[in-house]
């Protein structure tokens, strides 16, 4: 489980194909601290540490994941948010995250407010994601709250601390992100849409 607090950003140095799965090497501040088997979620995507070395380690993505996720629109050079675990004696400064991504959005507008940025999000509704006002979602691992939610888009508002120490700096029109819903709110609407 995750909390959706970015810790630092992995740069990705290396991409290699086999078959239908994709292995990231990338480097990051807490590499010593990372073992085998370990799990990280990379913009919001919960991948296993599959190989370790002394300047960087290997994570795999299988096709199912590189299909639902922005992982395949990585290149060498791009920054990614990364979040380990959450530890049990840990502080929940977020909110339950799962690391398991529900669908991407695409980047409609981003607005500089003065001190901080606002940006709006469009989705595909027929999943059955929904975003609620000053609810929370999860941008590319950031646990964000939702500013204002129509019925296939929201905007959240963004700090300079968030802004500087994530990949949102990175993030324009047209820019594809990892979204996971609230899991509360997926279960409300699940239960709502059986009865």
């Amino acid at each position: 489980m995750f909390t959706g607090i970015i810790e630092a950003q992995a740069q990705v140095v290396n991409i290699r194909e086999e078959g239908t799965n994709k292995h990231f090497t990338l480097t990051c501040p807490f590499l010593s601290e990372l073992k085998i088997d370990q799990s990280v979620a990379h913009n919001g995507v919960c991948l296993t540490v599959v190989d370790l070395q002394p300047e960087n380690y290997t994570v795999t993505a299988i096709d199912e994941t590189l299909q639902k996720t922005n992982l395949n629109d990585l290149n060498i050079g791009d920054k990614v948010n990364l979040e380990r675990c959450m530890a049990a004696n840990g502080r929940f400064d977020g909110h339950i995250v799962q690391g398991h991504v529900d669908q991407t959005a695409v980047c409609t507008e981003v607005k500089n407010q003065d001190g901080s940025w606002l940006f709006t999000f469009e989705y595909d509704p027929a999943p059955g994601n929904i975003s609620v006002e000053k609810g929370s979602v999860c941008v590319n691992g950031i646990s964000l709250t939702v500013v204002n939610s129509g019925p296939n888009y929201f905007s959240v508002a963004i700090i300079p601390y968030t802004y500087e120490h994530t990949n949102l700096n990175q993030v324009q029109p047209g820019t594809r992100v990892n979204l996971e819903f609230d899991i509360i709110g997926k279960y409300i609407a699940r239960i709502l849409k059986d009865k």
